[in-house]
């Protein structure tokens, strides 16, 4: 099934390639220039920290709904070995094997194709299982500091937690920046709070998944327009699931991250952030959230932290 005229000329208007020349792999992280930097560590009053990651056990958010993305599976391999020798010191060690978008994560460009391309026209078959990721891998983010914007969309409508059949519109999104007292401008990073991570922070893992509140197919021009770097929000999905448009899996995914060339990032626990933005009535912070610089990487763990 080819996708519709619609999805194809929102494409057209939010498309990047090029933007920054042929050679590009970071797409909209090139908006995150020293000037904005200088300008988000101004935003640092108090040196609040706020954790967003969710612990990495083995008992995670993942329940099988996504094929291969398992939760992480943790093994000690040395503990308290005396490497060199009776009476040395001893140390213990570890590995873990688990999905990198199994918790919270950022997405690298290349998670996502359609019609047999990647961001910035390259063609999707740079992706295979000797080579992974040839181009925008997520070994080419060089860093992830900026401003970061939190649009509390769900207590901006007093709300605990969006409905499951919710699509965070752009009308959502400035009714939350309202609300914050907040405009988001170019390079930074932009945070949605739907509520929904509750479900799962809940223990309820399938209600967390399905059905979930997200990002409409119509937020990829809204970002685009404000020159957004980067976006994460407290959802599996990411955008609205089921979808909007009856069979129109995934858009929001294939606008941001082929089209646009825009980061975006799942499975942030925003809960904690909501309520210390609320508390000191500001929404916007210095945000850092270094990817690990898995080479051919289609995705990363992340432990991002909000500084207020």
């Amino acid at each position: 099934m080819s996708l519709p005229a619609e999805f194809h000329e929102i494409a057209k208007r939010v498309n990047n390639w090029g933007r920054w020349g042929e050679d590009d792999e970071i797409g909209t992280l090139n908006l995150i220039t020293d000037e904005v930097v200088r300008s988000a560590a101004a935003t640092v009053r108090t040196g609040r920290r706020v954790p967003l990651a969710l612990p990495l056990h083995q008992d995670g958010i993942q329940t099988g709904l996504i094929p291969g993305r398992v939760n992480p599976l943790h093994a000690m391999v040395q503990i308290n070995q005396e490497l060199f020798g009776p009476g040395t010191v001893a140390t213990s060690d570890d590995v873990v094997t688990m999905g990198l978008q199994a918790a919270t994560h950022w997405d690298a460009l290349t998670h996502a194709s359609h019609s047999g391309r990647i961001y910035n026209g390259r063609p999707a078959d740079t992706v295979t299982a000797h080579t992974r990721a040839r181009f925008s891998g997520i070994d080419k983010v060089p860093y992830v500091v900026s401003r970061g914007v939190l649009l509390d969309v769900a207590r901006a409508k007093g709300l605990d937690r969006l409905p499951g059949d919710h699509a965070v519109t752009p009308e959502d999104l400035e009714e939350a920046e309202d609300f914050g007292g907040v405009t988001v401008g170019a390079g930074d990073i932009v945070l949605v709070r739907t509520g929904q991570i509750r479900l799962a922070l809940g223990g309820d893992k399938h209600g967390y998944g399905y059905p979930s509140p997200g990002l409409s197919v119509r937020t990829p021009e809204w970002f685009h327009a404000h020159d957004v770097a980067a976006v994460a929000n407290d959802t599996l999905t990411f955008e609205i699931f089921p979808p909007e448009i009856e069979d129109l899996w995934l858009a929001v995914h294939a606008l941001d991250l082929v089209e646009m060339g825009m980061l975006q990032g799942q499975n942030w626990n925003l809960e904690s952030l909501s309520t210390a933005c609320a508390q000191e009535m500001r929404y916007a912070f210095l945000l850092s959230a270094m990817p690990e610089p898995f080479v051919g990487g289609t995705g990363t763990p992340v432990a991002p932290v909000a500084v207020l």
